[in-house]
């Protein structure tokens, strides 16, 4: 009998004083949800071509532009080269505006890849690295189309643009007359308004998304 209470304690003893281990957290990734104008920006965390890290609602309280990209695009190369993507990043990026480049192109494809998209900081002078997003899910959570492809986020989280870069691929307006969409609609939600434009037709490469 004692011998057998004595195992019971023992028992207990061991029971009680085996650690407990926490399940790990759930992988952070784009909501499942689509962006829309008016509508909380669906939350991402990307990695850059040397795997740091870049949350969206880490820039909570600061404008934030999402620009789709890809660096072997005819009209990514015109528009950062010649044209206003020369400029507008780092000018913007200077003002207090977050601006995140963003490669959804699937492995094999064309303008993929860290060693491609890490020479392309350097090659298109971009305020910051590329995000690289080969499974495609923060691509489609936004409903990325082209590269350029624009989406403009408000200090509060909003998406309050989603379009074009401009009305002139490659520099050349149909009418004549070029239409700085993108540029105009951070000027007015960086002045605390909104764009008088929320929604304009992006041209350029299609993404590639992986099948």
């Amino acid at each position: 009998m004692r011998a057998t209470l004595l195992l019971a304690f023992a028992l207990a003893c061991s029971s009680q004083a085996a650690p407990t281990t926490a399940p790990p957290p759930p992988p952070f990734d784009a909501t499942p949800t689509t962006a829309e104008i008016g509508a909380p920006a669906p939350d991402f965390v990307l990695p850059d071509p040397d795997g740091a890290l870049t949350r969206l609602s880490d820039h909570r309280g600061k404008v934030v532009v999402l620009e789709w990209f890809n660096p072997d695009c005819p009209f990514i190369v015109s528009a950062h080269e010649d044209g206003p993507l020369k400029a507008m990043p780092q000018r913007w990026h200077d003002a207090g505006v977050v601006w995140l480049t963003v490669n959804s192109n699937a492995e094999g494809t064309q303008g993929n890849g860290a060693s491609r998209n890490r020479k392309a900081k350097d090659q298109y002078t971009l305020p910051r690295p590329v995000l690289l997003d080969e499974s495609g899910q923060v691509g489609r959570a936004y409903g990325a189309k082209t590269t350029p492809h624009i989406y403009i986020v408000d200090p509060e989280g909003s998406l309050v643009y989603v379009g074009g870069l401009d009305n002139a691929p490659m520099g050349r307006a149909k009418d004549g007359a070029v239409k700085a969409w993108a540029d105009e609609a951070i000027q007015a939600v960086v002045s605390g308004g909104q764009p008088a434009s929320p929604r304009t037709k992006p041209y350029g490469c299609s993404v590639k998304y992986k099948s």
